[in-house]
């Protein structure tokens, strides 16, 4: 799968090949609509996202024809996911969980459930997102984390915002943890708005569906692409992120000065497991840390529970003059920084975390303990450092 040709303005394009569809099953066609969609990473994020399909089959034990789910499984990627990735489920028993269903407050029960509603003994496990593309009464369901989208659905006027860029195609539900509760509300807003093509989720990500892959697939690129389009006509000729306030070092330099840091930095927060550093100046990047507005907004944090899994709630900004450069006070000033970066972040675990069923922790992603000394840094100038697990 390559790049779409206009990648370069932001707008997706359809990489839906109708020559190589054609014969596809319906689990067939939803993992090729899954690995398109997982290809670019201005629709999800790597490991985010999750997509669906209700295909009728034939029951092993009774031989009747059967409604099942098929949706990405807990853990999976939709750009590399392959069939074994996908959870199957039969429907029925999926509508027969809501007499189950004892309220919100016990809606952590009823991800037990889901292994009893397994079709075919299928080992792969399904998420808590399940509910969601379930009772959306479409065939084809498509749930990605777009930059674009998120930029809508975490603003402060996220439901104005949402009517203003789609209308009434798409709507809007205030934020929910995903679960049970959230399926429910989807199911709702579907029965009572049978003409919407989607929906945004407060601080979360877009829903979309059809009952056509391919239409589903195309629905989700352009609902994306209406975003798209609309940032840039509301951004045309405004300066980002404040307009900036430092000139990019030369791409020699930045790399000098990156081959003399990292080593350091990956040592300093390999304290409790190793991990591996990964070098990032592209365009968009110096565009950020360049910026006036660079500090006050990283420390705003990430816009959503997806970008948060792979960033932490905020990075670590290095001090560093690009008019001055001065390695050896960036050096000294390193370890400082990283242990107060190391100890913030173990108070805002312990201040967010709480029992299974609240939700509180689950709203701001993963807080585990042995994740606290995983700062991404930011050099002016330079940069983007992000670092993780490696060997």
């Amino acid at each position: 799968m390559t790049m779409p040709k206009d990648a370069a303005s932001g707008r997706l394009e359809s990489q839906w090949d109708d020559a190589r569809a054609r014969g596809m099953s319906e689990p067939e066609l939803l993992l090729y609509r899954s690995n398109l969609l997982g290809s670019d990473k201005r629709v999800t994020n790597y490991g985010g996202g999750n997509t669906s399909a209700k295909v009728m089959e034939t029951d092993p034990l009774t031989g009747e024809e059967v409604e099942v789910l098929w949706v990405k499984g807990s853990g999976g990627d939709v750009g590399s996911i392959r069939m074994d990735g996908f959870a199957t489920l039969y429907m029925d028993r999926l509508e027969a969980l809501k007499k189950l269903y004892r309220g919100v407050e016990f809606e952590d029960e009823m991800v037990g459930y889901l292994p009893h509603c397994t079709f075919r003994l299928n080992p792969r496990a399904a998420s808590i997102d399940t509910p969601l593309h379930a009772y959306v009464p479409r065939r084809h369901v498509d749930h990605m984390h777009a930059d674009a989208i998120i930029a809508i659905a975490a603003s402060v006027n996220s439901r104005d915002l949402t009517r203003r860029v789609f209308g009434e195609e798409i709507g809007w539900l205030p934020w929910k943890r995903p679960g049970y509760e959230l399926g429910l509300w989807l199911e709702k807003f579907c029965r009572e708005n049978p003409e919407a093509k989607g929906v945004v989720l407060e601080s979360h990500g877009l829903f979309t569906w059809a009952d056509d892959a391919k239409d589903c697939y195309e629905t989700t690129l352009e609902v994306i692409n209406r975003a798209i389009d609309w940032f840039e006509v509301e951004t045309a000729g405004k300066a980002a992120f404040g307009g900036e306030k430092h000139g990019s070092l030369p791409a020699a330099e930045r790399r000098r000065i990156a081959a003399a840091l990292m080593p350091a930095i990956r040592g300093m927060v390999s304290k409790d497991v190793r991990m591996v550093g990964h070098f990032d100046d592209q365009p968009a990047v110096l565009e950020f840390v360049n910026a006036r507005d660079m500090e006050p907004l990283a420390a705003m944090g990430t816009s959503c529970p997806d970008h948060f899994l792979r960033t932490k709630i905020r990075p670590l900004v290095v001090e560093f003059d690009p008019s001055n450069p001065d390695l050896d006070a960036t050096l000294a000033g390193l370890p400082a920084s990283i242990e107060a970066y190391r100890q913030g972040y173990a108070a805002y675990y312990e201040r967010c975390r709480r029992g299974s069923g609240s939700g509180g922790a689950r709203r701001r992603g993963s807080c585990r303990a042995d994740r606290v000394a995983r700062p991404r840094r930011r050099c002016p100038s330079t940069s983007a450092v992000p670092c993780g697990r490696g060997p």
